[in-house]
């Protein structure tokens, strides 16, 4: 009789278009189907759509002297380029596996600086 206990192995397969993006912020909450969405975004300094110059009597670019849109020094721009809808299940699972490697991450940050301290100690 085995005691081998039965396993089952993942194989991952990746989209063609698959690129992963760095997002610094994310907006959602529960759909009235109770499903967790969630919108990652991107927030930075907008762009202008167009910037005017005046031209120099050499032909040469000049000052600024108008800018499209005019609000956009007091605007922000949140770019979402990817989403993802989970079940309420489904996020808690992900909530667990996103604790674990937070505590991960924390444990290596708190080991380095153990390190790093024990180090400048014995140094002269």
């Amino acid at each position: 009789m085995s005691s081998k206990k039965p396993e089952l192995t993942f194989k991952y397969v990746f989209n063609y278009a698959y690129n992963p993006t760095y997002v610094n912020g994310a907006q959602g909450g529960f759909s009235p189907r109770g499903e967790m969405v969630i919108n990652f975004y991107l927030e930075r300094q907008p762009l202008p759509n167009a910037i005017s110059h005046e031209i120099t009597p050499e032909g040469a670019i000049g000052n600024e002297t108008g800018m499209d849109p005019k609000d956009l020094a007091s605007s922000m721009v949140r770019f979402i380029d990817t989403g993802v809808v989970m079940s309420y299940d489904n996020a808690k699972v992900f909530h667990a596996w996103l604790g674990d490697k937070l505590r991960e991450v924390e444990e290596i940050h708190k080991a380095r600086t153990e390190f790093e301290q024990s180090e400048a100690r014995g140094q002269a």
